[in-house]
C-alpha cells in the first residue's frame, strides 16, 4: 500500500474533479425524470437512478481508476491511506454532535431555502423540488411511490453518502492544494456547489457541513464524516416509511 502523503491537485484539477460528477448528476436528472413521471414515479426517483447510475460508478470507478494507476490493484486504500484511529467515545460524542449541528441546520433554515427557492430559483422545472410528502405521494401509484421509498433508503441512505465520503473526504479533502486551515473550506464549498440540482440549499449545506469536514481533517477519519453523512439523510427520510404501507 501506499503510504506516502498524497501529491496535491492543480487548484483546477480540484475544483473539475469536485464539480463534473455534480454537473453528469444534475444532467441525468433534468433529462431523466420527465420520462419517469409518465411511468409513473415521482420526481425523486430521478435523483436516485442518478446516484445509481452517475455518482457510485463515476465517484467510486475514478477512486479504483487511480489505484490502479497507483499500484496496479483496485483497492480503496491506495487513494485514502490509513484511517487513524478514534477512541470509541470519541468516536460517538463527535458523530452525535455533527448529527445534532446538522440537523439544527437542515431544519431551521428550511424556511429561508423555501425563500431562496422563490426568489431566485422559480424559474426551474417543478420536478427539481424532488421531495417525497404524503400529500404529494398520493399523485402516484402505490407501487412506484414503495419503490421510490425503498429505493431512497439504500441509495439515499447509504450507498451515495458512503461513496461520496470516499470520493470527498477521503481523496480529494487531502489533495486541495491549500494548507489544513484553510482545505476543509474549500472541500465543503466545492462539495455543496456540487450539487447543481438543489442549489437553493448552499447556504444551509456549507453551514450544516463545516463542523463535520474540519472534524475529518482534525482526525485524520473519514468514518466520522460517512456516519454522519449516512444518519442524516436516512433521519432525513423516516418520515417516507409511512408510504411503504400504502
Amino acid at each position: 500500500m501506499n503510504t506516502s502523503a498524497p501529491s496535491s491537485h492543480t487548484i483546477w484539477q480540484s475544483i473539475g474533479l469536485h464539480l463534473i460528477p455534480g454537473a453528469l448528476i444534475t444532467l441525468f436528472f433534468y433529462l431523466a425524470t420527465p420520462a419517469l413521471q409518465k411511468a409513473g414515479f415521482p420526481p425523486m426517483m430521478g435523483i436516485l437512478l442518478a446516484i445509481l447510475f452517475i455518482l457510485v460508478p463515476f465517484e467510486l470507478g475514478y477512486l479504483l481508476y487511480e489505484s490502479k494507476k497507483i499500484s496496479g490493484r483496485f483497492s480503496l486504500k491506495e487513494v485514502i491511506g490509513d484511517q487513524q484511529p478514534v477512541v470509541w467515545w470519541q468516536f460517538v460524542l463527535i458523530t452525535l454532535g455533527l448529527i445534532f449541528w446538522c440537523g439544527f441546520f437542515f431544519v431551521n433554515m428550511s424556511t429561508i431555502d423555501d425563500y431562496i427557492t422563490r426568489t431566485f430559483f422559480s424559474w426551474l422545472p417543478s420536478y427539481f423540488s424532488f421531495g417525497l410528502a404524503p400529500e404529494t405521494a398520493s399523485q402516484y401509484p402505490a407501487w412506484s411511490v414503495r419503490a421510490t421509498v425503498i429505493a431512497a433508503l439504500i441509495l439515499n441512505g447509504f450507498a451515495g453518502p458512503i461513496v461520496e465520503e470516499f470520493y470527498f473526504r477521503g481523496y480529494l479533502l487531502p489533495r486541495i492544494p491549500a494548507s489544513r486551515f484553510w482545505a476543509p473550506m474549500i472541500n465543503v464549498l466545492l462539495f455543496s456547489l456540487y450539487h447543481f440540482f438543489s442549489p437553493w440549499q448552499n447556504i444551509t449545506r456549507i453551514l450544516a457541513l463545516i463542523p463535520m469536514v474540519y472534524a475529518v481533517s482534525w482526525k485524520r477519519n473519514i468514518y466520522l464524516s460517512m456516519v454522519t453523512h449516512c444518519a442524516i439523510n436516512t433521519i432525513g427520510m423516516l418520515g417516507l416509511l409511512s408510504l411503504l404501507a400504502g
